[in-house]
């Protein structure tokens, strides 16, 4: 379309959302404080910036931790508090997300774990799965020598590198190391090579499907141009998911053929062939177009954050040589000779090494505004009537820095977390950068692992330095829903002084 048309659409659109609006709007009902909106646009000017999370922080100062946006024509409020997270996100009133046009590419919300309503037979049947299958302690347990082995696959290519003075990009290697783990875990195969120019293209892909879900989308705030796509975004999604699907039903191409080519078959003790067992119970009903996104939906939740979060840690590590200090020490003392840490045993010795992790989390969530919520009803929360189908944000990187909560917040001071029980797993509403309740992530306990034994083997067996570059420089980069570091991380690795 030319820029006039799509102006005089949108502008088109915005009025018709006003009227609809206002006729929609309830009489006599307190609605959250906010900002006043614009005429036609609302507050959708307010989305723009390099940091929207900041925005919204610094306007919950005035508005209150319940505050109301209107953009377009969707009505949207910011939560911006622990005690009004914790009530979002465990409200069943709230359990359910609004579909963004993004998700539709490849009917991906008909099918997606992620967006799929829980109250439906099949959002329960996949979450079991994967919480029988994938994540429980006694799989993962059983898995530790895969992830070893992995592990040891980064230790060789970070060694290669401190022989021949060469920096290593800590984004790549941390995101060869975790897309194998998830691969070998759901396919029995690597996925790329460490150094290998199908890590960049691989990152470049699952970096895109990030972007695309949470890129602000005139065709979500006015409904009426969803068929226009005026920005291209489900174009984009479209594109993106498409080689994912690819990428994910090659694989299992493979294997469909292999069990009927050979019924009797050596079984991989991997994820796939688990589920494609149970596609064939009669207590289940799953088909093959149910597991292809949920595969694609793991694959890349279960390497960006992680990926993201190892980056992070390593920054701030290398920014505060105190605290580098200190976990070299501890991680010394629980190793000795060790190369890896064993999860089972040693995660728990690691006090500073999990405050380390805590603290990063706490400054640089993965998703730092949580997911999108939506209520299917009309109901209140704090006082105030939040209308039916209003989008619910979580600003998870405003309450990580609010200093009510968190005492010199903009600090990196990990010995925060010493001498206070307070975790990432959805118990505690100061901190829950992967959710909680019923949304919550389901791969934190795998994520949980891959972090700490990722920075420790990092941590352990190396000696660092910045490369001469600039990638000192520690500013954050809100891409779609994921907060990464705008320059990436090179690191020059010596060998141990020990």
């Amino acid at each position: 379309m030319e820029l006039v048309e799509v102006i005089v659409v949108v502008v088109g659109a915005a009025a018709l959302g006003v009227v609809l609006w206002s006729h929609l709007k309830p009489e006599g009902r307190k609605l959250p404080p906010g900002p006043s909106p614009l005429p036609i646009f609302g507050n959708i000017f307010q989305l723009t910036g390099p940091n929207t999370c900041e925005s919204f922080a610094n306007l919950s100062k005035k508005y209150g931790p319940v505050m109301s946006l209107r953009l377009g024509s969707l009505f949207t409020v910011v939560i911006s508090s622990p005690e009004m997270a914790k009530e979002v996100l465990t409200n069943t009133d709230f359990l359910e997300r609004p579909l963004m046009q993004a998700v539709h590419a490849h009917d991906h919300a008909q099918f997606s774990i992620a967006f799929l309503p829980v109250t439906t037979p099949k959002w329960k049947q996949l979450r079991r799965i994967c919480q029988e299958q994938m994540f429980a302690s006694r799989i993962l347990e059983k898995s530790q020598p895969l992830r070893h082995q992995k592990l040891q696959e980064l230790i060789d290519h970070v060694q290669k590198c401190c022989d021949a003075g060469r920096a290593v990009t800590i984004r790549d290697a941390a995101f060869a190391t975790t897309l194998n783990l998830m691969s070998v875990t759901m396919f029995s195969a690597d996925a790329t090579e460490l150094d290998s120019s199908v890590t960049a293209e691989l990152r470049e892909l699952m970096a895109g499907v990030v972007t695309v879900l949470g890129t602000p989308n005139f065709a979500d705030f006015f409904p009426i141009l969803k068929y226009l796509d005026p920005q291209g975004v489900r174009r984009k999604a479209h594109f993106h998911y498409g080689k994912m699907f690819d990428h994910i039903k090659s694989r299992m191409a493979e294997r469909v053929e292999l069990k009927k080519a050979n019924p009797n078959h050596l079984k991989h003790d991997d994820f796939l062939e688990k589920i494609l067992d149970i596609s064939l119970r009669r207590d289940y009903e799953l088909t093959i177009q149910d597991i292809t996104h949920l595969l694609v939906d793991l694959y890349v939740a279960g390497s960006e954050s992680t990926v993201m979060s190892i980056e992070w840690i390593m920054s701030e590590l290398m920014l505060h040589p105190q605290s580098l200090a200190k976990l070299k020490a501890e991680l010394r003392s629980v190793m000795g000779e060790r190369k890896m840490i064993q999860e089972s045993e040693d995660i728990s010795r690691l006090p500073f090494l999990n405050a380390v992790i805590k603290e990063t989390l706490r400054l640089h969530p993965p998703g730092p505004l949580l997911f999108p919520r939506q209520n299917t009803n009309d109901v209140e929360l704090n006082g105030y009537f939040i209308p039916k189908g209003t989008q619910i944000l979580v600003n998870e990187w405003a309450i990580g820095r609010d200093p009510s909560v968190w005492p010199n917040p903009e600090s990196f001071v990990p010995e925060r977390f010493l001498d206070k029980n307070i975790d990432y797993k959805g118990q505690d509403p100061q901190l829950v950068p992967f959710g909680s309740g019923r949304r919550i992530c389901l791969g934190i306990p795998i994520a949980h692992r891959m972090v700490h034994s990722t920075v420790a083997a990092l941590i352990h067996n190396f000696e660092w330095k910045f490369a001469p570059d600039g990638s000192e420089y520690n500013r954050e980069l809100f891409s779609g829903p994921a907060l990464r570091r705008e320059v990436p991380l090179n690191l020059i690795p010596l060998n141990p002084s020990f």
